[in-house]
């Protein structure tokens, strides 16, 4: 935890960037496991490289099709499990997901258009939400900034489950983003990046030293 933040460092593809990482700080490290990413990393990779991480929570980014297709991901040697779906899935089906991945190690990432509200419905099907930016077209990992406010509508409204931000996360944004959000956890990928799965190592060291040099948050 830097300054009171704990910090995820997603779309990790190599040892190097994951130790990188580590060496800055970085409280999670994520693996997106979703091909049409430009920072995929398939599963039997990552579990190739697993002996050689660093001692820190692993996450697996998967991006939901169907229940037969989260099956891989229970006992695949990640820590928690990173759901991206619509904001419209149908309560009765999402309930299912426990049945796979428990919530202790689910981290739920609805899809919320512009304009519209979260459905408070999955709130029991995780203990921890990531708010990603929306893309019409993307699941995720779009580098465009999210909505700060609403960010910090909900976690100040549903404070028994944990809160990430993410979306277009920086060295340059992310004191200005943690202040207008109050964000406690951040969620940065291609904001320190120096081409998609490939982390820039001065830039990843430039924004945990950003948020090392902020004012810390009280509580």
């Amino acid at each position: 935890m830097t300054n009171g933040i704990s910090v995820k460092v997603c779309g990790i593809t190599s040892v190097a960037d994951a130790e990188a990482a580590y060496a800055c700080g970085a409280d999670y490290l994520g693996f997106i496991q979703y091909p049409k990413s430009p920072r995929y990393i398939a599963l039997e990779a990552f579990q190739e490289m697993l002996p050689k991480l660093p001692p820190l929570p692993k996450i697996g980014v998967v991006v939901y099709e169907s229940l037969e297709a989260m099956e891989p991901f229970r006992d695949a040697g990640f820590d928690f499990v990173q759901f991206h779906f619509p904001n419209e899935t149908p309560f009765c089906e999402a309930v299912l997901w426990t049945d796979i991945i428990v919530p202790e190690k689910m981290w739920a990432a609805p899809r919320i258009p512009p304009g519209k509200d979260f459905d408070l419905a999955f709130l029991p099907l995780a203990d921890t939400f990531l708010m990603d930016s929306y893309h019409p077209l993307k699941a995720g990992g779009s580098g465009m900034v999210g909505d700060w406010h609403q960010f910090y509508r909900l976690q100040s409204n549903f404070q028994r489950v944990r809160w990430f931000l993410a979306g277009g996360l920086n060295p340059e944004n992310i004191v200005t983003a943690i202040k207008e959000s109050d964000a406690r956890n951040v969620d940065v990928n291609s904001g320190v990046e120096s081409q998609p799965g490939v982390k820039d190592h001065a830039k990843l060291k430039a924004f945990f030293q950003a948020i090392a040099q902020s004012v810390p948050l009280p509580g």
